[in-house]
Parts: structure tokens; C-alpha cells; sequence
């Protein structure tokens, strides 16, 4: 029995294959980034590496929400 992925994740296939690096390494790129504001990310996202915006968010979003889950 598969379940869909819902949410930013459901993103996730398409980016891979779009831009050719995995998910771990967008991630990464994300959390070592010296922005922190959602939307600062996202257009960081769009303009050095050449993200769409509905990637660049659910990239963005799925990090930022991981992260405040290990704080918490």
C-alpha cells in the first residue's frame, strides 16, 4: 500500500530530476546559507542557482520546518 506524498515533499522527484542534485544537497545549501528568512532563501534559490519558485519554496519550507523540529 503507497501513500502520496503530500506537502513540500512532494516536490521533492521533480527537483532531483530537474536540477540534477539531490534533495540532502539542496538541503544542505539551505541550512549552511547565512540567510535565514524564508523568502530571503527562496530568492537566493531563484537567482544563484536558477530554482523555480514553487522548488525553491518547498525546498525552503521542508528544511526550515525540519529544523525547527530538531530545536524543539
Amino acid at each position: 500500500m503507497s501513500s502520496t506524498v503530500k506537502g513540500p515533499a512532494s516536490y521533492f522527484p521533480s527537483i532531483e530530476k530537474k536540477y540534477g542534485r539531490p534533495v540532502a544537497e539542496w538541503k544542505d545549501l539551505i541550512r549552511t546559507s547565512p540567510l535565514t528568512k524564508h523568502m530571503e532563501l527562496v530568492a537566493w534559490l531563484k537567482t544563484e542557482h536558477g530554482l523555480g519558485h514553487g522548488h525553491a519554496n518547498a525546498l525552503v519550507a521542508h528544511t526550515l520546518a525540519e529544523n525547527t523540529a530538531k530545536e524543539g
